[in-house]
């Protein structure tokens, strides 16, 4: 199994929206996925921003290049994400889940 992380920001008045925009469109969008197994979105608040980490597990790598592209590092946005993002981090991390 293999772990993808992201991260992204938001301005505090964004951040309960954006909250809801995850839970309403980009959850389900990855639970439909084949070969997705799980998932854990995590926020926090920091700096006066508010912060989220997206860890999405799956089954092997080529489900990750189908859902990510040929680039597997590369970030996938929605369009909506353009109305709440402060900075769009171009790569994610991969780790073999091993335990």
């Amino acid at each position: 199994m293999i772990a993808r992380i992201w991260h992204g920001k938001t301005k505090m008045e964004d951040y309960e929206t954006y909250t809801e925009f995850i839970i309403k469109t980009a959850i389900p969008d990855y639970e439909k996925t084949p070969g997705f197994v799980k998932l854990s979105f995590l926020k926090s608040i920091k700096n006066n921003e508010g912060h989220f980490l997206l860890i999405t597990y799956w089954e092997n790598w080529k489900v990750i290049k189908n859902f990510a592209g040929e680039n597997i590092e590369k970030a996938k946005y929605y369009p909506e994400d353009e109305q709440f993002l402060l900075e769009f981090e171009e790569n994610v991390e991969h780790f073999e889940v091993f335990a």
